[in-house]
């Protein structure tokens, strides 16, 4: 998916073929940027804010948040862009892109439809209630090898155990947990957020998620570079892999952030025409972001670190160092 002719690499990039919250509307990454101006003054204002942008795409994003900056803020912020793919031509000088976060983050470290992407193993159940690993061969057909053992089925066992019923699946997240760990556990001091569609052990899906997407369409999930290969993320066990982390709704984060939906006074609409046509827009924009069967239901993992939670004012994770 990264090589020189892989999706990620398209000149259009992800937006050119489906839509995430920064794309939907400029209203994410204005609440994203509240969340930063709250995180820097939990900090007391230092002299570096960092602002860290994980799977940044096209920098949308990055740029999104340091255009909604006050301009005070903005001075002091270090915004980074953390992607695989090359820096895109004309994005702010402002904003460094590079390949892996900071060693040290003093700010925000931002991860929106990151972990998705990381990849993961499915396993199946056979006709004898063996869960095996799925293998899969570059035009997508697949078959079941070996039995799932050792820490794979231990994470299993402990966060998606599978019955002894025929073609059940799951997806193995260890690997998500430990990127996430340790991306998360570079914020000395601010908070790390994960942002993805995800799944709780309440809710694991019988045949797992994996899935493709090209052109703006669900299609099948071909390893061959030519669509983006997605599964939902188990938040619940990436949260248990660092202490002090909390899991709420896009929904509640956003409305917690002062984006709620909420339509326009009708009595604006005579004394301010215009002004209510553009502050209905942005109620509907808000109304796509919130929506609880759609991009509100995704999941937020929270962990601040040495600063109080900044959504809710309760106390975080005490700093590491």
């Amino acid at each position: 998916m990264y090589g020189p002719d892989g999706f990620y690499r398209r000149p259009e990039g992800p937006a050119g073929h489906f839509r995430t919250s920064v794309h939907a509307s400029p209203l994410f990454a204005t609440a994203v940027a509240r969340l930063l101006c709250r995180v820097d003054e939990l900090l007391g204002r230092p002299a570096r804010l960092d602002f860290v942008d994980m799977a940044a795409g096209r920098g949308e994003l990055a740029a999104g948040v340091l255009a909604a900056l006050p301009a005070e803020t903005a001075s002091r912020a270090r915004v980074r862009a953390v992607e695989i793919a090359g820096r895109p031509p004309g994005l702010d000088r402002r904003i460094a892109w590079e390949a892996a976060p900071p060693q040290e983050v003093t700010g925000l470290l931002f991860a929106n439809e990151w972990l998705d992407n990381v990849p993961v193993e499915a396993a199946e159940t056979d006709a004898a209630g063996v869960v095996r690993r799925v293998e899969v061969r570059r035009d997508g057909a697949e078959r079941l090898g070996a039995p799932v053992t050792g820490e794979d089925a231990a994470w299993l066992a402990r966060w998606w155990p599978l019955p002894a019923e025929q073609g059940l699946r799951a997806e193995i997240g260890r690997p998500r947990d430990a990127v996430w760990a340790a991306a998360a556990s570079r914020v000395r001091r601010g908070v790390a957020v994960a942002v993805d569609y995800a799944h709780t052990a309440r809710t694991r899906p019988p045949f797992g998620t994996l899935t493709g997407f090209k052109e703006g369409r669900e299609t099948a999930p071909v390893p061959d570079g030519a669509c983006d290969i997605t599964a939902h993320v188990a938040l619940d066990a990436c949260a248990a892999a660092l202490p002090g982390a909390r899991l709420c709704t896009q929904r509640e984060a956003l409305h917690a952030l002062g984006i709620t939906g909420a339509r326009p006074s009708p009595a604006l609409a005579s004394a301010r025409p215009a002004e209510y046509v553009r502050a209905l827009a942005r109620a509907g924009e808000a109304a796509e972001l919130t929506a609880p069967d759609g991009l509100g239901g995704f999941g937020w993992l929270v962990r601040p670190v040495g600063v109080p939670d900044s959504l809710t004012g309760g106390t975080g994770a005490a700093d590491p160092g």
